[in-house]
């Protein structure tokens, strides 16, 4: 049987409520924790500049991954499926080998 949490309330600030706009993530990793280094790219410009840094445990991060699935799908229900298209103008990070 799953154990019911009591409800409780979150607050936001008036200042994070205005949200931070993101188009690109650089995610790194230890045994202890994932660091996701939140970043806009803007065309014409080279370099991005990380606007939020969130430090979590791989726990939290497998929680939400499995979050934003849920969203996801659900949004894909109500909307039509996310397209991704066009590829970013500059490679950032680590690179697969090519051969």
């Amino acid at each position: 049987m799953e154990e019911k949490r009591p409800p409780f309330n979150v607050e936001i600030g008036e200042k994070e409520s205005e949200g931070i706009y993101s188009n690109f993530v650089l995610i790194a990793h230890s045994p202890s924790e994932f660091i996701l280094d939140f970043a806009r790219i803007l065309p014409g410009v080279k370099k991005a500049k990380v606007f939020a840094r969130i430090v979590m445990t791989p726990q939290h991060a497998m929680l939400l991954k499995n979050a934003l699935d849920e969203n996801i799908k659900r949004y894909e229900d109500r909307f039509g499926k996310i397209k991704i298209v066009g590829k970013p103008e500059t490679s950032v990070g680590f690179q697969p080998e090519t051969k």
